[in-house]
């Protein structure tokens, strides 16, 4: 019974915590400092979330292997006609648009998160790239760029001795 007592969550009532909560100026700071934290997750920079999310934009998975570098976007709902692909002093460009769909006027909506607008992606190559063989292919709404490395840039590393001095 008397190690209880040095417990000290076991000892107090509930609104004893309250009122000693309310003149802790630690706790007072812990939580202003979690309400601004959950603020800024809900509207980062005090931006509304239609602020913020106005275009449209892609997810972009970008690897590389020995041959190549293969650029794969998501664009899903768009028309092959509305992508444009470029590359200037190795920096490869995707961009297009998606059109918005009809708002159905007869329709009430809760919550409209599909996004629409024009978007643009680059990306800057890594010297050794063949801009002359790219290639891009777009099935299921996943484009595919593919672009080539050069022959020397495909060379296997060496390994070099040290010497003592």
């Amino acid at each position: 019974m008397a190690n209880r007592s040095l417990i000290p969550w076991r000892n107090r009532r509930e609104s004893d915590l309250e009122v000693r909560r309310e003149r802790d100026p630690f706790l007072r700071l812990q939580e202003e400092m979690n309400r601004m934290l959950d603020g800024f997750f809900e509207q980062p920079f005090g931006l509304r979330t239609a602020d913020r999310f106005e275009g449209f934009w892609p997810s972009v998975d970008v690897y590389e292997t020995e041959k190549e570098i293969t650029i794969q976007a998501e664009l899903p709902g768009i028309d092959e006609k509305d992508i444009d692909i470029s590359i200037n002093r190795n920096v490869l460009t995707i961009s297009g648009k998606k059109e918005s769909e009809e708002v159905d006027k007869g329709k009430s909506y809760y919550r409209r998160e599909r996004a629409y607008g024009q978007f643009r992606r680059s990306m800057e190559l890594p010297e050794g790239v063949d801009d002359s063989k790219i290639e891009a292919t777009y099935d299921k709404g996943i484009l595919k760029v593919i672009v080539p490395k050069t022959a020397e840039s495909m060379t296997i590393s060496k390994r070099i001795k040290i010497k003592k001095g």
